[in-house]
């Protein structure tokens, strides 16, 4: 059997890949440091959705497959979709599913957000997450690695585009996870009610207790009615490499 979890591992990694170990269920995923290498905002996300509820749950902007994995992990929802427009991030994302064998549970798609109802049906999910890229347009250093740039400017999508797929694909009551920037979030806040994705829950995370927050995770509802929670702020580190106890629990260290 570990004979053939190599061999099966083998073919799955290509030249300049490499496998990272998830810290979840044994889930590992595969990762290309030239492309785009998940963060703790992905982490830090899909802690904060871990109660959500649903049959069907899509990833918009997937790249490779990580918010799948970990949702698929920490929840259960018992079928998943990724959509991601690099075509080589969805490869890495379909080859991760394979090596965890998770291809009855997770499906990756290649396409376009902004034509995401094509590709799937209008209110046919009950749950949906993103990690969209943070920097408007030619806002803030960009990376010379085009899927890199992709991945962290609105190159190919705006949040009003995400917001407002989101609001088709989503049914009544469906939710939304999102993690972004607190410099942005007077517009995301103002978008999402524009498209009837009602903030329910907010919370903001701090890289120390004294400085500023440099995550929001927020949580929607499609047609809820206004009222927000503000949970309490997450803290990443209570000192210099040393994270605090509700970041070792979001990781399952």
């Amino acid at each position: 059997m570990i004979k053939d979890r190599f061999m099966e591992e083998d073919r799955l990694i290509m030249p300049g890949e490499r496998v990272d170990d998830l810290l979840r269920n044994g889930y590992r995923i595969i990762q290309d440091t030239g492309r785009f290498c998940f963060g703790m905002d992905a982490v830090l996300l899909a802690g904060f959705a871990k109660d959500a509820r649903g049959e069907r749950l899509l990833d918009i902007g997937t790249g490779t497959g990580i918010l799948p994995l970990l949702m698929e992990a920490r929840t259960e929802i018992p079928r998943l979709w990724g959509l991601e427009i690099q075509e080589e991030s969805a490869d890495m994302a379909r080859r991760s599913v394979r090596l965890n064998a998770l291809q009855e549970k997770i499906e990756i798609i290649t396409g376009d957000i902004k034509e995401a109802d094509r590709l799937f049906e209008t209110a046919s999910f009950d749950v949906i997450t993103c990690n969209p890229p943070y920097m408007i347009g030619q806002h803030g250093l960009q990376n010379a690695n085009q899927a890199k740039t992709i991945a962290r400017h609105e190159v190919c999508c705006t949040f009003q585009d995400i917001a407002g797929m989101t609001a088709k694909l989503l049914k009544p009551g469906g939710r939304f996870y999102l993690v972004h920037r607190p410099f942005r979030l007077a517009e995301i806040l103002v978008t999402l009610n524009a498209c009837r994705l009602e903030p329910k829950r907010m919370q903001l995370v701090y890289p120390y207790v004294d400085k500023e927050p440099n995550m929001v995770l927020i949580e929607a509802i499609r047609g809820a009615k206004p009222r927000m929670t503000v949970e309490k702020p997450l803290i990443v580190y209570q000192s210099p490499g040393v994270y605090t106890d509700e970041i070792y629990d979001i990781y399952g260290y």
